[in-house]
């Protein structure tokens, strides 16, 4: 892998861990925890075209086999969200994004989802801080084009956050 991100520089960190944001999805996907795992830390100082052109230099990795996974949220904004088990409808400005994301996605219009900002106020709304929506970056950058483009968990909870679940490939 450090030789995949050169000249970014890498390094293993056993100290810390997985994150939430890691364990939470491979405890589901797989239970009996039988699988290796590497983890990225996500520099948020960087734009989004460095997550999106790190993917782009994982590619390889699943030329070899393996499953690259981002786990994160299209729409993630926790100020607005119905704590509380309270239910609540997703509000309008989530629902387009979430809409916009999918269309690109299914369009392969990759430019508009790494400039997510340029989208307007329905995207700062939906990524108010980047740490939810950049791990999609690195999968779409280790995408093919042209390769088929499927959503296999939808829902949104909360009113803004969203469960959209992106798959590239079988």
């Amino acid at each position: 892998m450090q030789r995949l991100l050169a000249p970014v520089p890498v390094s293993a960190d056993e100290s810390w861990g997985l994150d939430h944001g890691t364990w939470s999805v491979l405890c589901h996907v797989f239970p009996a925890a039988d699988v290796p795992v590497v983890q990225l830390s996500i520099d948020e100082t960087q734009p989004p075209s460095f997550h999106y052109e790190l993917g782009a230099r994982l590619r390889p990795l699943r030329e070899e086999g393996l499953l690259l996974l981002g786990s994160g949220d299209v729409v993630h904004n926790l100020h607005t969200y119905a704590w509380g088990g309270h239910p609540r409808e997703p509000y309008d400005w989530a629902l387009r994004f979430e809409a916009r994301v999918r269309a690109g996605l299914t369009l392969g219009e990759h430019a508009p989802l790494i400039d997510y900002p340029a989208l307007g106020r329905d995207a700062l709304l939906a990524v108010p801080t980047p740490e939810h929506y950049l791990p999609l970056l690195y999968i779409l950058g280790a995408s093919v084009a042209g390769e088929r483009v499927s959503f296999p968990v939808e829902g949104m909870d909360g009113g803004s956050v969203s469960m959209l679940g992106v798959q590239f490939g079988d």
